[in-house]
This record gives C-alpha cells, sequence and structure tokens, in this order.
C-alpha cells in the first residue's frame, strides 16, 4: 500500500535525513515539499529542501515555499545547531530545480481538494505555521487528511530549546495548538523516542562506508550536527529527531505509544510551547494524538542505511 504524503519542513540536517528516507521509500508517494521558517529562516530551508531532492534524484517534487514567520510569534531559529546554512558539514552545488509559485498553504489546501478524501498524510517536521495556515484557509480540508505524522514536544524529555518546551512547538506554539485543536488524527514523534535513536559513531561510519555520495553526504551531516548535542548531553551522538516521522509510516511497527490527549501551553511566558500530554489519562479529556514513546532503535537505522543506499 502506497502513502500519499506531504512533507512540510524547515531543514535543518535531521529533516534532510528524512526527506531522504522518504525520497528513497517506494511505499510513499511524495506529492510535494513545503518550507517553513524554523531551523533557518525561509529562504534557507527553501533551498535546503531544493538542494536535498537533487541529491536523492528527485526534480519531479514541487516544492513550494510558506510561512517567513511563526503565527504569532518573532521567529527563533537554531543556527547555533544547524550552522549558518542549515546543512552545514558539506558544500553541496547551489540547486536549479525551480520553486513552485504556490503558497505553500495553498498548495496543501489544493492537493488535499484534488485527492480522495483521506489518502493524503501530512508530514510536518518543522513549526506547524504552514498547517495551521492551511487549516484557516479552508476549515473543511480537516476532514481529508487521513493523518498528520509530526516531530514535536515532549513529555519525559521535558524541552530542548527551554526546559519545557521542544523547538518546533516553541517556536509557533499557536500554530500547533490550532493542529492538536484541529480533530485531525495526529501521530506525535516527541523528544522521549527521538532521543533514543542517536547517530553513535559505529552507526555514521555504516552510512559513510556506503561509498555513495549520499552516504558521503549524510555522514557530514550527522558529524557536524552530532557535535551540539554530544556537547550539551553527554550522549554518544544526535538525535536523528525527524526521520522518526517518516520511519513511523514506513515500519510502525518499529515504535510503541499510547493515545493521549495533547494540548499546547501558547499564554504563559515560562512554558511557551509546551506540549502537555495526559500519558496517564488523568483528565479525563478525549485522546487527540498517537504519542511515541519507544522505537527499535537498530531496527530504525538498519531502515535508515537500507534506504540511503538505495539513493
Amino acid at each position: 500500500m502506497t502513502h500519499k504524503i506531504i512533507i512540510d519542513t524547515d531543514p535543518g540536517q535531521d529533516d534532510a535525513i528524512a526527506l531522504l528516507l522518504a525520497a528513497a521509500s517506494p511505499e510513499l508517494e511524495l506529492l510535494g515539499v513545503t518550507t517553513v521558517a524554523g531551523n533557518v529562516p525561509l529562504p534557507l530551508t527553501t533551498r535546503n529542501a531544493r538542494t536535498v531532492l537533487e541529491l536523492a534524484g528527485r526534480r519531479d517534487v514541487p516544492v513550494c515555499a510558506g510561512a517567513a514567520a511563526p503565527l504569532d510569534e518573532a521567529l527563533v531559529t537554531a543556527e547555533h545547531v544547524h550552522g549558518k546554512t542549515g546543512l552545514d558539514g558539506i558544500t553541496l552545488p547551489e540547486p536549479s530545480l525551480p520553486l513552485d509559485p504556490r503558497h505553500a498553504a495553498d498548495f496543501i489546501v489544493q492537493t488535499l481538494r484534488e485527492h480522495a478524501p483521506g489518502s493524503v498524510t501530512l508530514c510536518p517536521l518543522g513549526p506547524l505555521t504552514n498547517i495551521a495556515l492551511a487549516l484557516r484557509r479552508a476549515p473543511d480540508i480537516a476532514a481529508r487528511i487521513q493523518r498528520i505524522v509530526l516531530m514535536g514536544g515532549g513529555f519525559f524529555e521535558g524541552g530542548n530549546i527551554t526546559p519545557a518546551a521542544e523547538f518546533n512547538f516553541y517556536v509557533d506554539p499557536q500554530a500547533a495548538h490550532e493542529v492538536f485543536s484541529s480533530g485531525v488524527p495526529i501521530t506525535m514523534a516527541p523528544l522521549d523516542v527521538t532521543h533514543r535513536v542517536l547517530t553513535t559513531r559505529a552507526r555514521v561510519e555504516v552510512i559513510r562506508a556506503l561509498g555513495t555520495r549520499v552516504g558521503t553526504t549524510v555522514a557530514a551531516w550527522m558529524d557536524f550536527y552530532e557535535r551540539f548535542d554530544i556537547a550539551k548531553y553527554g550522549s554518544d551522538g544526535a538525535p536523528l529527531h525527524d526521520p522518526c516521522v517518516i520511519a513511523w509510516l514506513l515500519r510502525p511497527e518499529l515504535f510503541k505509544g499510547r493515545d493521549c490527549n495533547v494540548r499546547i501551553e501558547v499564554a504563559s511566558p515560562l512554558t511557551r510551547g509546551m506540549s502537555v500530554v495526559d500519558w496517564w489519562q488523568v483528565s479525563g479529556l478525549p485522546t487527540n494524538a498517537l504519542v511515541l514513546r519507544e522505537v527499535d532503535d537498530a531496527g530504525f537505522f538498519a531502515l535508515l542505511t537500507e534506504r540511503l543506499q538505495r539513493l
């Protein structure tokens, strides 16, 4: 069975690896890539998405630029993690893949309306601004979305940009609130699961040993990207956050989680963007997301390496 997907992203090395994983997987029909400001500003995330698709040999996939800023907040970026380009670690040619002129939110609305209801999954890897904008512009599309599978939030792990908040939700908490209130089925890959898939030295070297342009590039991205988390957490490598979204679509049996009620804090300056996950079902509120917590990390990296080898 083929999943029709739209990836909304702010590349970022881990976003780029998620794009490559999707591009290499015949089970996924990549209808388009939409970009949002997040890890770096919008012109860079858009350039990076085009660069990655060219690296994957997927010039057939349209790329649409979207929101340059969050709904209600000033933009916060993460060059301290991803470098000034967002894809530091190796120099790649400037992309020639043309940019689709449609705004990301309009592309999402149009694509959902062109396909059968319940046949398209949205895969946001960054701040949820474009998804919220699409839902604002066309509330009817909520009933047409099969599922939203996203990376964001945290519960037991807390936050990574503040003590309470994960970066994607912190950047645009209002957008996250609106998405989690939309009624669309959601799968959430929080820090609790993404911190279990670490780019250990052995795993990086296996990917480098593929000997391909893609393998060499991904290993170089990992070399750069992991320096921040190694210094911060003292871990053996960095978490590959965003590829968990694509891996769940391909191999959901690698993950374990539970249905929870999830709400996003939008008012408090202390806990802005915090994901309040009712893991223990104490609120009595209806569940609105499958929250992932465990993963077979060896199986995850076996899948990633096998797919990268195809490119």
